[in-house]
């Protein structure tokens, strides 16, 4: 594994993006969907980024990248098509220890961005460590066909109840085996074919329920499967 995949908290954070393309606007929605304070540091800005700025939603500094951006930046993006610039960001993120991503250049990455399957809150991210983005687009378009945007309601309805579900149980084991019933039951169902309020008044009740755990725990019988053929078990 080249990489350590991690979910970074952004929110209210200064990022730096150098570049002023459509390449730039896409790695600028990124990071201000993470909550970041978005800087752009380039000459000219692409339409999508001049709508970003009469916005509010980035910062703009015009002018050449210089290695002074960087300071106080908790993680830096260079998506030129300028490979001296580039390189430039690197060596000036480096130089100050922060995370540094060049668009299309894994060499000089310190980290890497996935392909993602936006979910919120659920979040599904790939990656090929920078050897295939390609690849990992492919896979995340077969995730997106099996992560229906109901889970993402679905983690959010589970989100509200995550406080009354503490006080209830003490055990983590008790509010693991409350949770595999919730998500793997009805409740689920429900969420998926749009009746959410009715889902909520079902984990309510299955939580004010007396057996709300007791009731869900089942037996195991150990089977024996002989030489291994499926016709021999006992």
């Amino acid at each position: 594994m080249d990489f350590l995949p991690v979910f970074m908290q952004l929110n209210g954070r200064d990022c730096l993006v150098v570049g002023g393309g459509e390449v730039a606007s896409r790695k600028a929605a990124l990071l201000i969907d993470a909550g970041a304070t978005v800087h752009v540091r380039a000459p000219e800005l692409s339409d999508s980024l001049q709508n970003s700025l009469a916005e509010g939603r980035i910062q703009h500094r015009a002018g050449e990248f210089e290695a002074a951006d960087v300071n106080g930046m908790t993680l830096v993006i260079a998506a030129t098509d300028d490979a001296a610039v580039n390189a430039a960001v690197h060596a000036a993120a480096t130089a100050q220890q922060t995370p540094v991503n060049v668009v299309d250049d894994p060499d000089l990455c310190t980290f890497i961005m996935p392909s993602i399957v936006d979910r919120s809150p659920v979040i599904a991210a790939v990656s090929t460590g920078g050897s295939s983005p390609v690849l990992a687009r492919m896979i995340r378009s077969r995730l997106e066909t099996m992560i229906p945007s109901a889970y993402g309601r679905l983690a959010k309805m589970t989100a509200d109840f995550r406080d009354q579900v503490k006080a209830r149980f003490d055990k983590p084991a008790d509010r693991r085996i409350f949770w595999e019933h919730i998500l793997q039951g009805s409740v689920a169902e429900m969420v998926f074919a749009g009746r959410d309020e009715e889902a909520v008044k079902v984990i309510q009740q299955t939580l004010d329920s007396p057996d709300a755990v007791q009731g869900d725990v089942g037996e195991v019988y150990l089977v024996g499967g002989g030489p291994g053929d499926p016709d021999l078990l006992t």
